[in-house]
């Protein structure tokens, strides 16, 4: 329970409901000290309290919310074992229930692990070398692969290897690879576009993009500064511009329709840009944008971190699962200083734009982000 939502333990009543009641009389000194002192760790303070019925039986009810140090586990015979609930039961917890769990207490930082069968040749140099000479501030860039592998893995782009060259991160691959999905099957993004309210068999649009997070700039900053060839979000957003906007009924003086997005741009921009950046890397699936007829979704995999709710998230407060690559993001301006694009920008500018609030919904698995569209302007 404390691995997963948290919730109640009932002792002193059966499988099937009925009330046998507790005969210990030092129940709560044994629950508090032995089972959470001694074989819980790390230590965790449940809320015990007894609950006495008619016939003199007596009900322990002992309650615990979601643990913010997870994972806990249970110690005993020289051993620890971590163990989730699945519907009604607790189970030992796969390798990858595991990641997940030290993931989302920020034990663990997926971003920085190696990626198989990756090397120095799937980055895309040009792009590191603007990021070092231009942001980072270096005086130029690497000359050879040895001074490469070196200088990346001082930033967490790589990391070395004993038996051979060094490894991409996901961190790295990501940002700067020239194809990630080539090594990481589950990076880059699924772009759908449905003409109903629902998915249906047919999508007029279906296709996944690759490509890495980071556009190529050219130019000094201060001295101006301009995209030569798109990133992944610039590609994303240009795959979708024709399905989210729509063509004025009039022609201006110009003699042409101006168009305009029938959702909030910014407010479009800012949900992309939270799912690519702060996606769970534990789990393999792309991240997924789908258009219907009235309706963008877009879903994140991975539940939010350290106890994060979609109440804390609206209310300003901020915890990056993937701090390199919310930090090289902000580097390059893509990613607000303040991190409050949730509350100052898809919340209000979608209430302004559609009249109707944005939704959303959070699971285990996945943070899903609506924002309804605007009306279509009358002919």
């Amino acid at each position: 329970m404390l691995n997963f939502q948290g919730g109640k333990l009932l002792l002193g009543v059966e499988d099937d409901g009925t009330i046998s009641g507790i005969q210990r009389a030092d129940l709560e000194t044994w629950v508090m000290d032995t089972v959470f002192g001694r074989y819980v760790h790390p230590l965790a303070m449940p809320f015990y309290e007894e609950v006495l019925f008619e016939d003199a039986k007596r009900v322990a009810v002992i309650s615990l919310t979601q643990g913010i140090a997870k994972p806990y586990v249970v110690r005993n015979n020289n051993r620890e074992e971590i163990y989730v609930r699945v519907g009604s039961t607790s189970r030992l917890a796969t390798r990858e229930q595991q990641a997940r769990l030290f993931e989302s207490c920020g034990m663990l930082h997926a971003e920085v692990l190696p990626v198989s069968g990756s090397n120095l040749d799937d980055l895309d140099q040009a792009r590191l070398s603007d990021y070092l000479v231009n942001l980072a501030g270096d005086q130029m860039a690497p000359q050879s692969a040895e001074e490469w592998e070196q200088r990346l893995t001082g930033l967490g782009f790589m990391v070395g290897r004993p038996d051979g060259p060094a490894a991409c991160t996901i961190a790295g691959l990501v940002l700067f690879g020239r194809s990630p999905r080539r090594c990481l099957r589950y990076a880059g993004v699924r772009w759908m576009f449905f003409a109903g309210d629902m998915k249906d068999y047919q999508a007029q649009d279906d296709t996944v993009l690759d490509g890495p997070l980071v556009a190529l700039w050219e130019g000094r900053p201060g001295a101006g500064r301009n995209i030569v060839e798109d990133g992944l979000l610039e590609r994303l957003i240009d795959r979708m511009r024709p399905f989210i906007s729509e063509e004025a009924s009039e022609i201006n003086e110009g003699l042409r329709r101006e168009s305009s997005y029938r959702y909030p741009f910014d407010a479009i921009r800012e949900a992309l840009l939270n799912a690519l950046v702060h996606r769970d890397w534990t789990r393999p699936v792309e991240v997924e944008v789908v258009n219907y007829l009235n309706l963008l979704e877009v879903t994140s995999p991975g539940a939010l971190q350290n106890s994060m709710t979609i109440e804390k998230m609206l209310a300003g407060q901020r915890s990056p699962r993937n701090p390199i690559i919310v930090e090289i993001m902000r580097d390059y301006g893509y990613v607000d200083a303040r991190g409050m694009g949730v509350r100052r920008k898809i919340v209000p500018l979608t209430k302004d734009y559609a009249g109707k609030d944005a939704e959303f919904v959070l699971t285990d698995d996945y943070l899903n982000v609506s924002i309804p569209a605007r009306h279509a302007q009358a002919t």
